[in-house]
């Protein structure tokens, strides 16, 4: 993987594809792999570029939290060291609110808003707590209590499955201060209501129909704000529709992407 160095920090990323361009920021607390059989299937027809999110996959954490407008500042500079002008951005999940801040810092880099499994409102105060036991159990004792916590909600077919041991795959690799810079840097992020009323670009929301943690109305409620958007519920899929069910995200997603 090619490595970026933004302040000191290497940043790892993927520059696969011809077409148009299509930045994907990838959910916590995995990497970018998570979007393979996306950049498998249509980096015929379009460019992909993948960063490993700080203080996931090849990326090492800063220094602090890692807040949402920080992950769209070095998608934004990467963006500029490959001369991308413009790109449609996606992201799932954590990836979705980093694509609704990378919004909010220039939306005129934005050809396209693709927001996978994600909500457009901040967390209130017992969530903001739930992250900050998180961020410290993570920090106490690694990666493993959280995949025990969370990777049941994540896949429909559950942990055993193909796809849920392919997630907790993912899941390891993630550093114990990446883990707890996310967790205090998702507390932190805004509500994005405001940003996306006033977004009049096409956009794509999906949502797993069985996702328990971003649910439809989510989708709905950011469907709602978004002039224009459409809205893909992908049967058979819990919060990571991209990976549990790829053939339909695939289709979706080049759909929309050939539309534009």
């Amino acid at each position: 993987m090619p490595t970026f160095t933004l302040d000191g920090l290497p940043l790892h990323y993927r520059d696969v594809g011809q077409g148009p361009a299509v930045l994907l920021l990838h959910a916590f607390p995995l990497h970018g792999g998570a979007f393979d059989a996306q950049v498998n299937a249509l980096s015929s027809r379009y460019r992909f570029i993948v960063p490993d999110i700080r203080g996931f996959g090849q990326s090492k954490p800063g220094a602090g939290p890692t807040p949402m407008s920080r992950i769209a500042e070095d998608a934004l500079a990467l963006l500029d060291s490959l001369n991308i002008d413009r790109a449609v951005v996606g992201g799932v999940s954590m990836g979705g609110y980093a694509a609704m801040a990378l919004l909010r810092e220039d939306a005129g880099r934005v050809a396209g808003l693709v927001l996978m499994n994600t909500q457009c409102t901040a967390d209130d105060d017992a969530g903001k707590a739930r992250r900050e036991a998180s961020a410290l159990e993570a920090l106490d004792k690694g990666a493993a209590p959280l995949i025990q916590a969370l990777l049941p909600k994540l896949v429909a077919e559950g942990p055993s499955s193909s796809v849920g041991r392919e997630v907790e795959g993912l899941m390891r690799t993630a550093s114990r201060e990446g883990i707890a810079a996310a967790q205090r840097g998702m507390a932190l992020r805004p509500d994005s209501k405001d940003i996306l009323a006033r977004y009049a670009g096409p956009a794509l929301v999906v949502v797993g129909e069985h996702d328990p943690i971003t649910p439809l109305e989510k989708a709905k409620q950011m469907v709602d704000l978004i002039t224009g958007a459409r809205l893909e519920v992908i049967p058979g899929a819990a919060h990571l529709a991209n990976q549990e069910q790829p053939e339909r995200v695939n289709a979706v997603l080049d759909s929309f992407l050939s539309s534009l």
